[in-house]
């Protein structure tokens, strides 16, 4: 049975009595229309408006950020080919670093989530990423990444889920969507780059949007939450640890997602305020990987 991990920057642990709270709470959950004082309403914008919108927000950044790699690997290009080692490894993190600014820097990256942008070099391996300490520098990426591969030895851009591993000791590792474009240099390729999102900061980038679309009715109260899940694990920035303690088990989401491919609905009790989530496969960015939301609309 899958076990419940949630994952964020700084892992959080909700105190014992209010995890025991959260699981009698669970049993005023229900698939079916709730009753009287339950969370019909909320059930039905996240089944008909916020989680297709979200979707739609992951859609636009995959597309988003596959034309802002394209666009990197063109500017990049020249420092490909410098000789001085020191001085391309330089110049190629000044170059990352400002095409992400404003109002110069590339359009897709400018308020993009990603975490990080990285040059590799034809032998596969990170020349360097766009911020210093830089603990990218390198690794083989070409020989972890079936992408980067890709890219270098048949010059072909791609996309997927990568994981990387924790550089501290004890922690588990992350996982990010990465996006990837070959570099050329008079039609050989010299190398690639690569961008990659976290799925906790995608999740918290899903959420923001929501509240920005939506800022009159936040203001009012509404409260609404996106988290990723990918098999086993659920992603998640910045959520109450009282509602992280007390959502459904992820071996009881994909349950519901078995009974019920296309999505389903569900509802729970916390502290006196009902709270509908819904959940739906994103097929499109993996077999494992699902969307959670939570919606509380605002007490009278």
């Amino acid at each position: 049975m899958l076990a419940i991990r949630s994952e964020a920057p700084a892992p959080r642990h909700a105190p014992r009595i209010l995890a025991l709270i959260a699981l009698c709470l669970l049993g005023l959950a229900s698939l079916a229309a709730c009753g009287p004082g339950g969370a019909s309403n909320a059930r039905i914008q996240l089944r008909d408006d916020h989680i297709p919108r979200v979707k739609s927000i992951l859609r636009e950044d995959i597309e988003a950020h596959r034309v802002g790699v394209r666009k990197a690997a063109k500017l990049l290009s020249r420092g490909f080919v410098l000789t001085d080692l020191d001085r391309r490894e330089r110049e190629m993190r000044r170059v990352m670093q400002r095409i992400q600014e404003a109002p110069r820097g590339i359009g897709e990256f400018v308020f993009s989530p990603m975490a990080f942008l990285a040059a590799v070099g034809a032998d596969g391996v990170v020349i360097a990423r766009d911020m210093e300490p830089d603990p990218m520098k390198g690794q083989d990426f070409g020989q972890r990444y079936p992408l980067v591969h890709q890219a270098l030895a048949e010059g072909r851009p791609g996309h997927g889920l990568a994981e990387f591993p924790s550089s501290v000791e004890g922690e588990p590792s992350s996982w990010s969507m990465i996006f990837v474009h070959p570099v050329f240099h008079r039609a050989q390729v010299a190398g690639a780059i690569v961008a990659g999102i976290p799925l906790w900061r995608w999740a918290q980038r899903a959420t923001r949007q929501i509240r920005v679309e939506r800022a009159p009715e936040i203001e009012e109260g509404l409260t609404v939450w996106a988290y990723l899940i990918k098999g086993d694990r659920i992603f998640h920035y910045d959520t109450p640890p009282d509602l992280d303690a007390a959502m459904p088990p992820i071996s009881e989401i994909w349950a519901g997602l078995e009974r019920s491919p296309g999505g389903f609905t569900g509802e729970l009790q916390l502290l006196s305020r009902w709270y509908a989530y819904g959940a739906i496969p994103l097929e499109y960015l993996g077999d494992d990987m699902a969307l959670l939301m939570f919606r509380a609309d605002p007490m009278d």
